[in-house]
């Protein structure tokens, strides 16, 4: 649908995942300003990050080439450790994806270490191109010694599984706090500095989490958090759901049925 344009323009379709530049350019306002917080220009810092899809961690690389005075970029892996994997061993290798308490790490294809992989080897496009189709043809690739060495002197690597995590936050006396923000979406966050587990980004998904983040969170911090009021009865309501076909245009004609931007005559 992103390439019939003309649908695409009269319903102002846009993705905005991990992939999408226009993501990354957002992010990088994050590193700016924790930076400034924590005292830069004045001083150098240093950047944790968990990912899986390298999206996040992508953009501090981004906002430390700006000029940023960041000193290193930590890359905090799950168990599906890809990337640190490929940073100790140099071989990008793809394995079986374990499902985990953090599901938006649970990747084996970092769609964006290929913008690094292009920054890394001196933006030598053939090179990536050729990378990328060994991935496809035997799931691995080698980086030769030079992109290994540029991408080391840029980043770091570490894992943790289940288990070390869910020390690792009890260890800092995590306890969970549940807030939401001005839309129906929410998320569950430490009183620490650890990262919050991945908000749910739509209504069948909140139901499943809000089945599995009790356990989840009690198992990190030995506190079973309860929902608040306004999510009361939650479990008890119906769900809407469209089931089409597996068809373009189909799917074109309900996403203009209930297109607002359509309506409106607002992509023109």
């Amino acid at each position: 649908m992103f390439n019939h344009h003309k649908f695409r323009d009269s319903v102002a379709l846009s993705g905005v995942n991990s992939i999408n530049w226009a993501r990354i350019v957002a992010q990088v306002v994050y590193y700016f300003t924790s930076a400034v917080a924590l005292g830069a220009p004045e001083r150098t810092v240093d950047f944790t990050v968990p990912t899986g899809n390298f999206g996040d961690i992508f953009a501090g690389y981004v906002a430390k080439r700006m000029g940023l005075p960041i000193r290193c970029l930590r890359i905090a892996a799950n168990v599906n450790d890809i990337l640190a994997r490929t940073l100790k061993t140099g071989i990008y290798e793809v394995r079986e994806v374990h499902a985990t308490a953090s599901p938006s790490m649970d990747i084996q294809v970092s769609s964006n270490f290929e913008r690094l992989l292009f920054e890394a080897s001196g933006r030598d496009a053939a090179l990536v191109r050729g990378l990328m189709a060994s991935l496809g043809q035997s799931g691995r690739f080698v980086l030769p010694d030079r992109v290994l060495a540029a991408i080391r002197s840029e980043f770091d690597a570490g894992r943790a599984d289940e288990t070390e995590t869910n020390a690792a936050i009890r260890a800092a006396g995590a306890r969970p706090v549940f807030w939401s923000i001005p839309t129906p979406r929410w998320r569950w966050r430490w009183r620490t500095a650890i990262p919050p587990i991945p908000a749910p980004r739509t209504s069948c998904y909140r139901r499943r989490m809000l089945r599995s983040f009790p356990d989840a969170v009690e198992a990190a911090c030995g506190v079973r958090p309860q929902l608040p009021a306004w999510l009361e009865g939650l479990m008890a309501k119906s769900e809407h759901m469209k089931v089409m076909n597996n068809d373009q245009a189909e799917v074109e004609r309900f996403v203009l049925s209930v297109s607002r931007a359509a309506k409106q005559g607002v992509a023109g």
